[in-house]
Formats: C-alpha cells, sequence, structure tokens
C-alpha cells in the first residue's frame, strides 16, 4: 500500500503478518490495535485467504491459524505466505506459552518480528510471570508484549505499536529462556467422558431450534405487511405479456415467491449467525467439537468439522468456503455433509414455511430428526477409510478456555455468513429466480414435472410431489411449492416429511453445486451429486414405502 511523502516520492507502507494457533486471539487484537474495518484479500499474489487491516502506517495482515501436525489446506496456505512476510506478528497464548512459542519460532526463524501474549487477564501471578518475560525478551531479542485481546487497555495497545515498529530478528528455533508455566482451564459438563457428549449434542442442535422459534416468530410478524405491498404490485404485472410479467409474478417470479422466502430465509441466516458467531467466539464451539470427535471419528468425521457443517444451517457458501481449515483425508466428508444435511436457510425457511401452511409446525422436529440421522450415515458410507482411521487425531486445542464474547468479536464471527448470504447467495437466487421463471412460461418446467411425476410412486407419494422436487434441484425455495392448496391438502403428515426431505436432500441446489466445484473441482462434485441423488431417494423411498406397510 503506496503513500506519499513530503515533496511527492512515494513510499511502500510496511507489511506486518499475524500468525498462531486458531482461537488464540489474533483477529480481535488486530481489531483493537487498528480501529479498522477488514477487507478481505489474496496476500501478496497467494492464495491464502486473509483479512487486512490498512492503517495509514502500517498493514496488518491476520492469516488463518495453524495447529500442530494437520495438513489443512489453510495451513499449508499461512506457511506458503511467510515466505513472503516482510515482518512478523506472533500471536501466542499466556496459557500455554513455551508450547506456542515451541510452534511458531521455528518457522520464522531469521525474519523480523514482535511478540504479542494473550489471555494475560488468566495469569494468576502477574509479577512473576512478568519478570519470566522480561527474561525471555532479554535473551531473543524479541519484544514481547502481553495483553487481554478481548479486552486491551491503550497503555498495552500503544506499546505493542512501539513493537511492532521495531521487531527484533528470530536467531533461535527455540526460546532462550523458559516461562515454565501452564494454565488449565475450568473444566464443566462437556469435558464430563460420558455426560459430555450427550450435553455437546443438545448444543449442536440448538442453533436450528433457536433459528426456528426466531424464524416462526419474525415471520408472524412480517408476513402480513409483506404481502399487503407485495400482493398489489404482483396483481398488476400478473397480466403482463411475455418473459417479463412471468418473472416479476409467476408462479416462480421474485413478487410471487421471493416475499415468502425472505420472511422465512432472513430471520434464519440472521439468528444461526450469531448463535454460531457466539459459538465461535466464547469457544464453545471447540469444547462441543472435542466432546463429539470420539463419535464422529468413525462417521468420518473431525471434531472441528462439526462447526462447518452448522455454519451450513445459515448459508452453505461461507460453511463449504471454511473447510479449508479441516484435515485434508476429512474435508470431502465434511463438503458433502454440508450439501446433503445442513439446510440452508433457503431450504430450511421453505420447509418451516410448508410446514405452517399445513397446520403442521411440529413436523420440524422428526424433520431434522431423519436429516441428523440420514446425514450421518451418509457421511459414513461416503467418507475415506484415512477419515475414519483411530489414528486420525483430535487437533483442536483440548485446554480450550471458555471466554465472555464481546459483541464485537461475534460479529466479527457472523458477518462472514450474512456477508455471503447477501453478497452471493442472494445475487444467484435472483438469477435463478429469472431463470426458472423463464423455464416456467416456455413450458419447461411443467414438462419436467410431468416427466417425473410418475415416479413419484417410488416414493409413495402423489404426482404433485413432483414439481416441488424438479425446482428444488435449482433452488431450494422450490419446496414451497408444497405449500400450495392443493399440493398440501393432498398429503398425510409423512407423505409431508418424505417430500419435504426429497426436494431438500436429493440434490444440492446450484449456488453450493457451484462453490464445491470452485473448490473441490469438477470431478469431486460431479460425483457428490451422483452419490448425494443416490442416496436421498434410497432413504426417502424406504421412509415412505415403510410408512404405508405400517398404514401411516
Amino acid at each position: 500500500m503506496p503513500a506519499s511523502e513530503p515533496g511527492g516520492a512515494v513510499t511502500a507502507v510496511p507489511t506486518t503478518l499475524l500468525v498462531g494457533r486458531e482461537s488464540v486471539g489474533k483477529s480481535a487484537l488486530v481489531r483493537a490495535l487498528t480501529s479498522q474495518p477488514a477487507r478481505s484479500a489474496n496476500f501478496r499474489g497467494t492464495t491464502v485467504a486473509c483479512d487486512e487491516y490498512a492503517t495509514p502506517d502500517r498493514v496488518f495482515v491476520d492469516t488463518p491459524g495453524l495447529h500442530r501436525a494437520s495438513d489443512a489446506d489453510t495451513v499449508r496456505r499461512t506457511l506458503g505466505a511467510l515466505a513472503e512476510a516482510d515482518e512478523v506478528l506472533l500471536v501466542a497464548s499466556a496459557t500455554q506459552l513455551d508450547e506456542d512459542l515451541e510452534l511458531l519460532l521455528p518457522l520464522v526463524h531469521g525474519r523480523r518480528a514482535s511478540v504479542a501474549v494473550t489471555r494475560w487477564d488468566l495469569v494468576a501471578d502477574h509479577a512473576a510471570a512478568r519478570e519470566a518475560i522480561t527474561r525471555m525478551s532479554h535473551a531473543s531479542g524479541l519484544p514481547i508484549v502481553v495483553l487481554d485481546a478481548r479486552l486491551p487497555d491503550e497503555a498495552a495497545l500503544a506499546e505493542l505499536r512501539a513493537a511492532v515498529a521495531s521487531p527484533g530478528l528470530v536467531s533461535h528455533e527455540r526460546m532462550p529462556v523458559r516461562a515454565g508455566w501452564r494454565i488449565e482451564p475450568q473444566r464443566g459438563l462437556l469435558d464430563h467422558a460420558v455426560a459430555g457428549p450427550a450435553a455437546a449434542l443438545t448444543l449442536l442442535v440448538l442453533p436450528a431450534l433457536l433459528a426456528v422459534l426466531g424464524a416462526n416468530q419474525v415471520a408472524a410478524w412480517l408476513e402480513p405487511p409483506t404481502e399487503a405491498i407485495t400482493d398489489p404490485l404482483a396483481a398488476r404485472t400478473a397480466d403482463w405479456a411475455g418473459p417479463v410479467g412471468a418473472m416479476l409474478a409467476g408462479d416462480y417470479g421474485l413478487l410471487t415467491m421471493g416475499p415468502l422466502l425472505f420472511v422465512w430465509a432472513v430471520p434464519t441466516v440472521l439468528v444461526y449467525a450469531v448463535v454460531i458467531g457466539i459459538y465461535k467466539a466464547s469457544g464453545l464451539a471447540d469444547r462441543i467439537g472435542t466432546a463429539l470427535h470420539p463419535m464422529l471419528r468413525p462417521v468420518g468425521l473431525h471434531g472441528r468439522d462439526v462447526t462447518r457443517v452448522l455454519m451450513g444451517f445459515g448459508c452453505n457458501v461461507p460453511a463449504i468456503v471454511s473447510t479449508r481449515s479441516c484435515s485434508a483425508c476429512t474435508r470431502p466428508a465434511t463438503v458433502g455433509a454440508i450439501a446433503f444435511g445442513s439446510a440452508c436457510s433457503y431450504q430450511l425457511g421453505a420447509t418451516l414455511a410448508v410446514f405452517a401452511a399445513a397446520g403442521r409446525s411440529s413436523l420440524v422436529v422428526p424433520y431434522l430428526v431423519m436429516l441428523v440421522v440420514a446425514t450421518l450415515v451418509y457421511t459414513r458410507a461416503t467418507s475415506e477409510p484415512a477419515a475414519r482411521s483411530g489414528l486420525n487425531a483430535l487437533l483442536i486445542e483440548p485446554r480450550t478456555f471458555l471466554t465472555r464474547p464481546a459483541p464485537s468479536a461475534v460479529w466479527a464471527e457472523a458477518r462472514g455468513m450474512v456477508g455471503a448470504f447477501f453478497g452471493t447467495a442472494l445475487p444467484i437466487f435472483f438469477a435463478i429466480a429469472m431463470v426458472a421463471s423463464l423455464l416456467e412460461w416456455s413450458g419447461a418446467l411443467d414438462a419436467a414435472g410431468r416427466a417425473l411425476a410418475p415416479a413419484m410412486a417410488v416414493f409413495a407419494l402423489p404426482t404433485e410431489a413432483a414439481m416441488p422436487t424438479v425446482l428444488a434441484a435449482v433452488r431450494k425455495d422450490g419446496i414451497l411449492l408444497l405449500a400450495e392448496e392443493g399440493t398440501v391438502a393432498s398429503l398425510s403428515a409423512t407423505q409431508l416429511l418424505v417430500a419435504t426431505f426429497l426436494a431438500g436432500t436429493v440434490l444440492p441446489c446450484l449456488v453450493t453445486a457451484i462453490t464445491i466445484r470452485r473448490e473441490m473441482g469438477l470431478r469431486f462434485a460431479g460425483r457428490l451429486v451422483v452419490q448425494q441423488a443416490g442416496f436421498a431417494v434410497a432413504v426417502a423411498a424406504g421412509v415412505g414405502w415403510a410408512a404405508v406397510a405400517l398404514g401411516g
């Protein structure tokens, strides 16, 4: 980033790369240090996804967190970015300072660096700890600043800015003097061998339940005024000839289905993003992953992967992108679990609207149970043997400290999901809406629905369920077609459950498929589509005919 000197000369603003483990407080620290908003960028032509914080005299680059022995894509990319760094700010935790520096110092040997020690508020004897850190700083020649990254005071920030401006040369691969202390977090219910997994499972489904309750409440407020605005507009444009009328007021037009979708989807994604932001900013997400890892490993998932699957319930796009932090052997399984079982805000919102239209809102509970169980079985069937191996070690820091999340930290975690929803998913939604409207106007969707209608017998469903399945393959709000008066009246409770499950899982939506193709390649995306379609068909058919056999 250039800056102008007096006289018109241009000089480059120095860049400092922040490096540290995940959840050590890098992002909170750099936000406090700069008081600047971040922008996503690739670091110096590399493929490392970073957040840049630009100030008039320096650019700070926050890189993805490191894990010991991790082969995650983000770890490889962060290590590659170190080769291009001018100066480095090492961020280490006071709770395990020696271990963190043993990981970080060899990576930056021969480079100019300063050190920020976070979680200083967890240190009991500050005087003795400061004396140890002073000895470390003198022995290594590196400026070391201690602070609480969540709530740093101005004096500590000023000291850190001065340290960053005058870094030392890393001449040792190990710290010459050790700090010598190790602080253990308080143990709670999640750490219990028996009760821990049960508590973790409860916390795992809590965001979905809160999103459902929030969406129901907000929809009750928003739907009447929204329809009062859009219904007259749709009525005035319904008679417009040609494709424009179809795109605005056709069966799949923006004025016809768009408002109902937004009434349910937007509250769902906002509630979900905030809850997941709280989980991640507080350290609860890592605690849940640690507790569930023994249960998830035989399925082919890592304890850390569960957070990515949770993110998918808000929006699949940022969830799939976040799998770059997954282990190489579990990333394919995690992407598959998101594509199959993470009912994004569109899918979940449309499904809730269908259940409400049928007067069967309580179906959301068996729907989520069916979705979770099917996803676990699907992931187990499609995951790689290496992912299920007993050697697939837990890479989460098992000593995660629970902290009170600051609102700024929660929003920093949530904004990626919200931004992807409004910035990526919505534009594609509008494009797909126009395409679907044109296909409906031309008669292509009706033809596809008629061709597929006989296949509904495979699932013990009436032919009216064919069109929602066709449209949901393109856009998940196509599930809303099941809410049409004639269709919803023709479906029993079990048929409604099977129909919404089939329409939501038989194929990943177009937005998700495009993201998977970009992240994982065309061959992987094609194989995933075939596997997902086959498994969804088998489950839906099995449940549908089992209900018939039982008289349901």
